[in-house]
């Protein structure tokens, strides 16, 4: 069925009988460091989610571009909902194509804050029998070639994330910056003390926003991460398609 937003009401109305799959792109707009856009983690996951757009029995849905990500405010450009109000449009959007037959979905998701409130959203819609959505990261099952490419683990606006944004939105990416998002950056993600976790917010350990060693970064390794998120989300496509909707609600009280 490809791209819902290209569709007519006619053209979506014949389509939707083929369709088994919803797919729901979720990021955020917000800070990542001086090289890289504002909507770094939505354009990769809609990136990813649009690599399954030629499938008959997929949608791709309208990406949701703003989340959870109240810890970036204290740098420019950085917009953020409630987890609670992002939660209940995801639910509602999740909600309304199920209500047009298409009741399995996955929510590509490609920003961390959102985890929390996309899992409370998925296990309401499953609870009421609504719509089994499986949120799923980008990054998810990419362990093995991240540690391959970059010899460490995702981080922010790192070389993980400035790579899958050469490959997908090159002419974004201010090249030329990586060097001073790395001068600014941290060597991990958060601060502790003592065991306990006291950066709140990004601006609490990073000077630049921006997490490892960005000037790693290469279009090339992108790629690879962009084709292997495309295996994994064509896998788990498959995974949903060979199961009835009914089949996947919740086991009865024992």
């Amino acid at each position: 069925m490809s791209l819902l937003h290209e569709h007519t009401t006619a053209t979506a109305s014949d389509a939707f009988a083929d369709v088994e799959v919803a797919l729901l792109p979720t990021g955020s707009v917000e800070q990542h460091g001086p090289a890289l856009p504002l909507g770094t983690d939505f354009l990769a996951a809609e990136a990813v989610a649009r690599t399954a757009a030629d499938r008959d029995d997929c949608v791709v849905l309208p990406t949701i571009p703003v989340g959870v990500s109240e810890h970036h405010r204290q740098f420019d450009g950085t917009l953020w909902t409630d987890p609670e109000t992002f939660e209940a449009y995801v639910r509602d959007v999740v909600a309304s194509v199920a209500s047009h037959g298409v009741r399995k979905a996955v929510v590509v998701n490609g920003h961390g804050g959102n985890d929390e409130a996309l899992r409370r959203a998925a296990r309401e819609l499953r609870r009421e029998e609504v719509a089994f959505a499986a949120p799923w990261n980008w990054w998810a099952g990419l362990d093995d070639l991240v540690e391959a490419e970059f010899d460490t683990a995702l981080e922010h606006a790192d070389a993980v994330e400035s790579s899958m944004v050469l490959a997908v939105a090159e002419d974004l990416v201010r090249e030329a910056a990586l060097a001073e998002a790395e001068a600014g950056a941290s060597d991990s993600w958060g601060r502790t003390v003592h065991g306990a976790n006291v950066g709140f917010d990004t601006a609490d350990f990073s000077d630049s926003g921006a997490v490892g060693t960005p000037t790693d970064a290469s279009r090339e390794a992108g790629e690879k991460l962009l084709d292997r998120a495309s295996e994994e989300l064509t896998a788990l496509v498959d995974w949903l398609t060979e199961r009835d909707a009914s089949a996947l609600w919740p086991a009865e009280h024992r």
